[in-house]
């Protein structure tokens, strides 16, 4: 994946410090030990600077995690990059709920928070 497939546009408002959410309710990806499809969903929420994510884009980057082998660990540490190298944002949360397997659920959060100053810190 890369963020090279995540379109942007300037922020309406970049005076302004704004959370935007978004839902992701049908993620896809597979398995890479079995090959099986994993489901789940991805949350996305954001504070803008100068950029946001145009969601037409956003769909077809999430699309092609549909047939790559990748842990849940993986996919949103990935996703987290990739948004973060898209738009630069002040704060960035992506949280990737993952359906029961075996029965056990997975929920994996990663953040980012643009420095003052300083270097980009990732949590």
């Amino acid at each position: 994946m890369s963020s090279s497939t995540i379109e942007t546009f300037p922020n309406p408002r970049p005076e302004r410090d704004y959370e935007i959410a978004i839902h992701c309710p049908e993620f896809t990806s597979l398995c890479p030990k079995t090959g099986l499809p994993d489901f789940g969903e991805i949350r996305i929420t954001y504070v803008p600077d100068a950029r946001c994510i145009e969601l037409k884009s956003l769909k077809y980057y999430i699309i092609e995690f549909r047939n790559k082998g990748i842990f849940y660990e993986h996919v949103t540490n990935q996703i987290l990059d990739d948004l973060v190298a898209a738009m630069k944002p002040k704060r960035l949360k992506v949280v990737g709920r993952f359906n029961v397997r075996g029965g056990i659920t997975t929920r994996v959060v990663a953040r980012y928070e643009q420095p003052r100053g300083g270097k980009a810190a990732k949590r």
